[in-house]
């Protein structure tokens, strides 16, 4: 797959203020190819394979043993928890892949790994060890539109994507040129609806792409 270059004038959100400073990266040139995907990772809970930074290094390198192709990885970015009482901190990052599965066993792949991590179910906005969701896969449009999402079914693309800065932070950064497939909207633009609050408590953490993706793009 071919590799672009994008500059950081491009990457940076200048109307939110600023906010971040990223490295120059390579842009997948086309996003929309069937069996692309853009997947969302996070955790801030200890599990069975270490701390919430540990968990997303091994779900890569799960994810890559189950036969995906970890194209992009964005750094991590440490988030306030949104759900009652007093959590931790969220360790997220957006990944860009590659694959030649179905989207149903996709989900049933991601469930999968979560449980090996430690997941266990628990009522919306709850701390875990890990949580892995599927923003998009190729453009497909899928159960869509989502009035009332039931447990266990897969929605294309994620419902609340849009509604995320935690998403939409690293999900700029390595997809900066990605439109969401019903709302024809780009990720920055996105972000920008939501207020300038809403990036500025996304804050990188670490270098996922470096330190936890064994085979990183080049």
């Amino acid at each position: 797959m071919h590799l672009g270059s994008v500059s950081k004038d491009h990457l940076r959100p200048k109307d939110l203020g600023d906010v971040f400073t990223f490295k120059e990266l390579p842009c997948l040139a086309n996003l929309r190819r069937i069996g692309t995907l853009l997947l969302a990772l996070g955790s801030n809970l200890p599990g069975r394979w270490g701390s919430p930074h540990q968990s997303l290094a091994r779900a890569c390198s799960e994810l890559e043993r189950a036969g995906l192709k970890i194209r992009q990885s964005s750094v991590l970015y440490r988030t306030k928890a949104l759900g009652g009482g007093r959590q931790p901190a969220y360790l997220n990052a957006v990944l860009v892949a590659t694959g030649n599965v179905a989207p149903g066993n996709l989900l049933r792949l991601v469930k999968r790994t979560e449980r090996r991590a430690g997941r266990r179910a628990t009522p919306p906005m709850q701390p875990r060890s890990l949580d892995i969701d599927i923003l998009d896969y190729g453009g497909r449009r899928l159960n869509w539109p989502c009035r009332q999402r039931q447990r266990g079914q897969l929605v294309l693309p994620h419902p609340l994507l849009d509604r995320r800065g935690f998403v939409l932070v690293p999900l700029m950064e390595v997809a900066p040129r990605w439109t969401h497939p019903v709302l024809g909207s780009r990720p920055m633009t996105m972000l920008a609806r939501l207020g300038p609050g809403a990036a500025r408590g996304v804050r990188p953490a670490l270098d996922f792409r470096l330190s936890t993706c064994e085979n990183p793009p080049r």
